[in-house]
């Protein structure tokens, strides 16, 4: 395998690096217990809760609808409840959809062998069907994880996230594409699958896509109609203001998972790698690509539970199937095994990390002059 810049290893140090972290892995698989249990079904309790009182507040904003004489008194009670159950909503959709529904769909709650926890039985509260994504997902990213050509989340086929890519006209309306991904990001990911990019390449026809745009077309029919047609018929003549505070909470969900999952894997210093760089790649070198091809999120306890613990994307890429509950006890370990063998920790604010990823978008929506085109994969 050729050495993944600017990482200076040979074989033997990669090979022990690999077998640091594999103990890492086991003391922690072999520690999971009853602690674990608790934490992941405390989390859905409260996880219902919220979406059931969200909704019930929206629904008891209604009698804050202001009456003519009461107009200037009655309008601020109404959205300020209004709003608060809409946030209520939104923060249990990014509650299932970050740190539950992605997490059992990575299988890391199998071990319990809970029939209502498993990650082949989870269908989660978005548009993506949850089998699609975990093929697109699990399989194709964590595995070719920034590797350029193999991993279809680099740009997620609209965007051009290095120099390495050709640039197109299209580019220049890359900072409107990539605003458009954020707020309609579950639209975006259910369909990646459908790999728009190689059919318009002509790599791929649209009568092999059909079956995925059918199956994204099913899970969209019912996730529209439960949301934007029977909830909102519920409140009778109220319909678009319900039908308002659910498409608000579904946006904010979309933006917050868009920002978590891009400052994950876009800011400034993350590596991409070619084909050739990972021919005979072995556990250990894997574990290595990994690190370089992740960004960590500093924040604090909450923070990370709404990120899901993809705050702790490298700590996730070397070890997907742990349960995240686990990754701030791990993230320190992972932190000194880097640098112990070099291999640089890119952790930064949310601030640091998503400004430098807007940046990117920015810069690389217009040509790359070509003495600055890079002779590596490196973004």
């Amino acid at each position: 395998m050729k050495k993944p810049l600017p990482v200076s290893l040979d074989e033997t140090e990669i090979e022990e690096l690999g077998r640091e972290l594999d103990a890492i892995y086991e003391e922690v698989k072999a520690d999971l217990g009853d602690s674990d249990e608790r934490y992941i079904h405390r989390l859905i309790r409260i996880q219902r809760s919220m979406a059931f009182g969200g909704r019930l507040v929206i629904y008891a904003s209604l009698a804050f609808l202001p009456r003519w004489e009461h107009a200037l008194a009655s309008w601020p009670a109404f959205f300020l409840v209004i709003g608060l159950g809409t946030l209520s909503l939104a923060i249990a959709k990014i509650l299932e959809n970050m740190e539950i529904g992605h997490n059992v769909m990575h299988g890391q709650w199998d071990w319990m062998r809970d029939p209502e926890v498993q990650s082949s039985t989870w269908e989660w509260d978005s548009i993506c069907p949850s089998d699609q994504w975990k093929h697109s997902h699990n399989v194709m990213h964590h595995t070719w994880t920034n590797v350029l050509g193999k991993d279809r989340d680099v740009g997620y086929g609209i965007l051009r996230m290095t120099e390495t890519q050709r640039w197109k006209p299209r580019h220049l309306f890359q900072p409107v594409a990539n605003a458009m991904l954020g707020l309609f990001f579950e639209w975006g990911v259910a369909l990646h699958d459908l790999e728009i990019d190689r059919i318009e390449r002509g790599e791929k026809t649209f009568a092999e896509a059909r079956p995925v745009l059918r199956r994204v077309g099913r899970k969209a029919g019912r996730q529209v109609m439960k949301d934007y047609v029977l909830w909102p018929l519920l409140a009778g003549p109220f319909f678009l203001y319900v039908l308002g505070a659910n498409v608000l909470a579904n946006l904010i969900r979309n933006v917050w998972a868009y920002m978590i999952i891009f400052c994950g894997h876009f800011p400034s210093g993350v590596h991409l790698f070619t084909e050739d760089q990972i021919e005979g790649e072995t556990r250990a070198g894997w574990y290595v690509r990994q690190m370089l091809g992740s960004c960590n999120i500093e924040g604090g306890k909450l923070f990370h539970i709404l990120s899901g613990n993809l705050s702790h994307q490298i700590e996730h890429h070397v070890f997907p199937d742990m349960p995240s509950n686990r990754y701030p006890e791990v993230a320190p370990r992972v932190r000194a095994v880097c640098a112990r063998y070099g291999i640089p920790y890119n952790s930064g604010s949310l601030s640091r990390q998503f400004g430098s990823t807007i940046w990117k978008v920015l810069r690389l929506s217009l040509p790359t002059p070509k003495k600055l085109r890079p002779a590596t994969a490196s973004a």
